[in-house]
C-alpha cells in the first residue's frame, strides 16, 4: 500500500491525498498512516516554505539521508577501531619480552602451602592430556590417601591418559597398595618397582613436573618445588625413564602378601655389604627400622650367617657359584 502511494505520488510530483485515497479506495485515516510511513523512511519531503506539502524524492537520496548518520558513525568507529589496534599491536615485542623474563624467573617456583599444592595438583590432573607419571617413595602409601589417588587415576584413566608409576620394593608387601594397583592397573595404569628410587616426582604431559622442597633443615618437606622450564623438565623425564627401565613390573595376583622378594633380599644384602646401618638401609629401601631387622634376620637365617658380614660374604658366594653353574655347558 505505502509502496503503490509512493508511485502515485511520484507520478504526481508531490503527495496528493485526495488522489491516493481515491485511486487506492483509502480512508483519510489510512491516507495519514501512509503518509507517516512514507516520511519515516525519507521517501517524502516537505517544500520549502509549504511544510504542509510533500514531495517525492529518489530511494538512493532517501537512503543517504536515511542512513547516511549510521555509516558515518560506523565510519568513525572503523577508524578508532583500528587506531585502538595499531596502538596495542604496537606493544607485542615488549609483551613477549616480558612473558621471556617471566618465564624465566617461573621457571621454578617454591609453593609451601599444602592447600594451595593440592589444588594445583588437582587442576593438572582434571587438565591432563597425555601422560603423567609419578615416582612414589618411601613404601606404603597411607590407605586414605590411596583413596583419594585411587579416584583421582581412575578419572584421568578414563580420559584415555597414560599413568606410569614407580614404588619401591617394599610397597608389595602393602595390601592397601596392592588393592590399588589392582584396581588402576585394571584400567591401564602401569605400575613398577625397584629396590632405591629418587625423591617424589610427579610430571604432567612432560610440561609441569613437581619435587619436593627441601628446608634448610634436613629431611623437612614444607612444600613443593613446581618446574615448568622445558630442558629440566625433559632431564626430570629421562631419569624417570632410566628408572623406569630397570624396575620390576607389579603383577598383582592375590591380596596375600608375598615374602621378601628376591629383589628385595639382593638390595638389603647389597646396602649391607657397604656397611650400611640398619636405619640407613629401612631409609634408602623405604620400610621401617622393624620391618628392615626382620628381612635381615631372615637373610642371616636363609644364608647361614652368624653375622651381618658372613651373611654378605656367603651371599655374594652364593651368587658367584650361580654365575659359574649358568655358563656351564650343556
Amino acid at each position: 500500500m505505502s509502496a503503490a502511494a509512493y508511485g502515485i505520488a511520484v507520478e504526481c510530483g508531490r503527495f496528493d491525498r485526495e488522489r491516493i485515497a481515491k485511486d487506492l479506495s483509502l480512508t483519510h485515516d489510512e491516507v495519514a498512516r501512509v503518509e507517516s510511513v512514507l516520511v519515516g523512511v525519507r521517501l517524502l519531503q516537505s517544500v520549502p516554505g509549504h511544510s504542509h506539502q510533500l514531495t517525492p524524492v529518489t530511494p538512493d537520496a532517501a537512503a543517504a539521508s536515511l542512513v547516511g548518520p549510521a555509516e558515518r558513525q560506523i565510519r568513525d568507529l572503523q577508524q578508532a577501531v583500528t587506531e585502538v589496534r595499531a596502538q596495542l599491536m604496537s606493544l607485542t615485542p615488549l609483551y613477549f619480552e616480558g612473558r621471556r623474563v617471566r618465564n624465566h624467573l617461573e621457571a621454578i617456583d617454591i609453593i609451601s602451602d599444602p592447600a594451595r599444592i593440592q589444588a594445583l595438583l588437582d587442576h593438572l590432573g582434571q587438565t591432563c592430556k597425555h601422560e603423567l607419571i609419578t615416582v612414589q617413595p618411601g613404601g606404603a602409601r597411607p590407605a586414605d590417601m590411596l583413596d583419594d589417588a585411587r579416584a583421582s587415576a581412575l578419572s584421568i584413566l578414563s580420559r584415555g591418559v597414560r599413568i606410569r608409576t614407580i614404588y619401591q620394593h617394599t610397597a608389595r608387601n602393602d595390601l592397601p597398595t596392592r588393592s590399588y594397583v589392582r584396581d588402576v592397573t585394571l584400567q591401564g595404569a602401569e605400575v613398577r618397582t625397584a629396590d632405591e628410587v629418587i625423591d617424589r616426582l610427579i610430571i604432567y604431559d612432560r610440561e609441569v613436573a613437581f619435587l619436593p622442597a627441601r628446608s634448610a633443615r634436613e629431611g623437612s618437606f614444607p612444600g613443593a618445588a613446581v618446574v615448568r622450564e622445558p630442558t629440566l623438565v625433559a632431564f626430570l623425564c629421562s631419569v624417570f625413564e632410566y628408572l623406569w627401565e630397570g624396575a620390576t613390573p607389579y603383577v598383582v595376583e592375590s591380596q596375600r602378601p608375598p615374602s621378601s622378594t628376591d629383589e628385595l633380599k639382593w638390595s638389603i644384602i647389597r646396602l649391607m655389604t657397604k656397611g650400611y646401618k640398619d636405619e640407613m638401609v629401612a631409609r634408602r629401601l623405604g620400610m621401617s627400622v622393624r620391618t628392615c631387622r626382620r628381612h635381615i634376620a631372615e637373610i642371616t637365617e636363609q644364608l647361614e650367617a652368624t653375622s651381618r658380614f658372613q651373611a654378605g660374604y656367603n651371599a655374594a658366594r652364593q651368587e658367584m657359584l650361580a654365575r659359574d653353574t649358568a655358563r656351564q655347558p650343556y
